[in-house]
This record gives C-alpha cells, structure tokens and sequence, in this order.
C-alpha cells in the first residue's frame, strides 16, 4: 500500500493509484515502492512530472527503491536493469542528470554499509576513497604510527584493540575556480567499521548491525565524490576517522586517560562512547587544515535512535547562519534532519575530576546532547554542525511500509552535496 494510493502486478505490468496530495516525501516513497516491485524483473517505469521537485522525488525514489542490498548473493551482478523515463519539461532534464549523479553516489554510500566487516576494514575503505578518480579530487590516507605521530591520542586508543590499520582518510577538493575562494567546506566522518562496544560490550542482539557504524563516514566520502562529478565550484576536505573497536590486550579501558591532538585531556568511562573520540581527532585536524565550515555525521548515540527513530536525524550548530544554511539543505535534500540544543550547562555532565573531560556521562541523561558538548570542545573556532544520524543511518529491521530495504541508506550524501551547492552561490 502506498499512502492514499496502492500498486498492483499484473504480468509484466505493474500499475499504479495514488489518491490525494501525498506531498514530496510521499512521491519519493511512491516512487521507491514501484521501484521495488520491478527490480526482481527490470524493464521501464514511466512517471510524469509536473516541476522540478516533482523530478527531484521520482528519480531519488526510484534510485532508492531499485537498489538491492543483497550484495553478496548469487547472481546479484546478473540481475535484469531497471530504467526510468520521465515526462517532464526538456528544461527539467539538467535537474534530473544532477538527480541521478547524487543518486549513484548514494546507492555507492549504501554499498559500503551494506558490505561485511570481514570486506570493509578501515584499510579498504580508504582504499576506495584512493580509486574514487574524478577532476580536482585527490586522496590521500594515514596508518597506526602516522595517527600516534599526529598526536591523536583518542584515536589510536580505540584503534588500539583491532588486528586491522586504523585509517585517517583525508580527500582534497580544489576546484580551479572555486566561487568563494576564503571558504572551504570541511566534511568529517565517523567510519567505525565494526563496533563491539570495546570492553564495554554490546549486548549481542543486532550486533551485525555494528558493520554500519561507519554510515557516516561513507556519506562523507560519496558526497565528495558527488560534489566533484558535479563541479561544484566549493573547496571540500573531507575527514574521515576508520578504525574497529574491538578487544584484546591493546584495548583501551573504562578508567584510561587520553590525550586528543588539540592536547585536551579525556578520561574514558565508556568504550562503547568511541565515536566521538575519534571524531575529536577528525574535527581538530579538518579546522587545522584549513576548512571555515565544518559538519560532521555519525551513527553516534542510540539515544537519538529512540529519540527519532529512523526517519529524521538530530544535528546541532554553534552558528546561527550555519544553522540556516545546514536546514536549508536538509529540507532542500529530503535527508530529514531536526534540530537539537546545545547549551554549556550540559557541559557540567562530562566534568571530570581526572581529565579535562571524560567521554560519556553515567547519568543516561540527554545523551545525544552530551556527545555534541563533547565535541564542541574539539570543533574549533568557527561555524560548525553536528549531525547525529543514528537512526536513519542504517535502518536495522526491514519494515513493509518502509521506502529504504535493511541496512545501509547513504543517508547525508544528499545533504552535503546541498550543503556545498548553497556554501557554492
């Protein structure tokens, strides 16, 4: 069923009601859900499109519902193609070819979300930023000894427990005329490519789901890419902070003190709060390098999973014309985004009486709004955003009324392409 509308196969053809104003969101999960339906049997789909939203709705939707997670299964490179026609204004055709680029790098963020831990280590992810091959877009990327020599100490203490190289994944966008040349875009991801919560285990109930704790840097990744097939005259570097939080005799424990590299101390009374310990580490070294504006994405806190749900994230600013332009481009962009607080009386929860601050608060209480004073300590001056995506990140349980299938969403890409089009005019 779709809202105020529902679909039916017959044979070959599937045919289509949809009943009253659904809106835009409503077309793209219209849009998805026929998707769906055809993929097992490819062919054409024909929609009609009256303006330029319209188009944004229908190809997003049909990207998203054409895309199969089932990366790993047999035959998934033979499955039969999908392809979509659009009645619309020829003038509306740019708009869509910009549509179907943004959509492509998604469906590249939802592949590394979906792809085993046992594949995706923190050294093929960078991997995989290195062989993105585009105009302007170099990347570069740095092992265990080269985090220890940049004195990222909270980084290298979660990486401490896992066989695998941890990775700073760092891509330069330079644009040959960039429209803003005092400005450049500074992305920061959190890529923890799989997350056993360290000593402080996870229950094991959806632990699998862990893979997709790198959710955010993959947005970050692919949205460059994205910026960088389109041209967008903005300069990007773009942050990404990969590594796994397990255990062994390395790992870090509840009671360590670390050092980040802007030389803030931290006592750790959590390991399973590492996210934002390697987000530290990324955000000091993106303001340091040079990015004015900074945003960051990260599966981080359950709690604005409950809080959410898996539609909408939570983000935050310490900047009220950031704050504009960041929820322009969320409602621009259909990744659903709601506003939080930030407020320097929660800085009292990570007061600590051993370090300048510790990691998590043992009190439970406003988590998500914690983990952002938490790395507003390590932001730097200037505007920033915080984008807590924890819910519509990785959805982690199929549902039948859902637009997305389980697993990885390549939820941020759109924002960040929006992001660098306004910071971009």
């Amino acid at each position: 069923m779709l809202p105020g509308g529902e679909t039916a196969r017959d044979g070959n053809e599937i045919r289509v009601g949809l009943a009253g104003d659904l809106g835009l969101d409503g077309l793209r999960g219209a849009a998805a859900t026929v998707a769906r339906a055809a993929r097992r049997d490819g062919g054409r789909l024909a929609w009609r499109a009256g303006g330029a939203d319209e188009v944004r709705a229908i190809v997003e939707g049909t990207s998203f519902g054409a895309y199969d997670p089932g990366l790993r299964k047999s035959g998934y490179g033979k499955r039969p193609a999908l392809k979509l026609l659009l009645d619309a204004d020829e003038s509306l055709r740019p708009l869509a070819e910009r549509q179907a680029v943004v959509a492509r790098w998604v469906a590249g963020a939802r592949d590394l979300s979906n792809l085993p831990p046992n594949e995706l280590t923190p050294v093929a992810l960078a991997e995989h930023a290195r062989r993105i091959d585009l105009p302007h877009l170099r990347a570069e990327s740095f092992g265990r000894e080269q985090i220890a020599e940049l004195g990222m100490g909270a980084f290298a203490a979660v990486a401490g427990g896992s066989a695998h190289d941890p990775q700073l994944i760092v891509l330069h966008y330079e644009p040959p005329n960039p429209a803003r040349p005092n400005v450049t875009l500074g992305l920061v991801g959190k890529a923890i490519t799989f997350d056993s919560g360290g000593i402080s285990l996870k229950p094991a109930l959806r632990m699998q789901d862990m893979k997709g704790d790198m959710a955010g840097g993959a947005a970050v990744i692919q949205g460059t890419a994205a910026i960088a097939e389109l041209g967008l005259p903005v300069r990007v570097l773009t942050v990404v902070a990969s590594t796994e939080n397990l255990q062994d005799a390395a790992a870090y424990r509840p009671g360590d003190i670390l050092r980040a590299s802007n030389g803030t101390t931290i006592e750790v009374v959590n390991t399973d709060a590492e996210g934002r310990l390697v987000l530290a580490d990324a955000l000091h070294y993106a303001r340091e390098h040079g990015a004015t504006h900074v945003i960051d994405l990260a599966t981080l806190t359950g709690a604005m999973s409950r809080a959410l749900g898996d539609l909408f994230a939570g983000w935050f600013a310490n900047d009220e014309d950031w704050a504009q332009e960041v929820a322009a481009a969320s409602e621009t962009s259909g990744d659903l985004a709601s506003r939080f607080p930030l407020h320097p009386r929660y800085r009292r929860y990570i007061d600590s009486d051993f370090a300048d601050l510790k990691n998590a608060s043992e009190l439970g209480e406003g988590s998500p709004v914690v983990a952002a004073e938490f790395l507003r300590e390590f932001a730097g001056e200037g505007p920033w955003a915080h984008v807590d995506m924890s819910g519509p990140g990785y959805v982690r349980r199929k549902r039948p009324d859902y637009i997305l299938d389980q697993g990885g969403t390549g939820y941020g890409v759109r924002l960040v392409v929006e992001l660098a089009q306004r910071l971009a005019t």
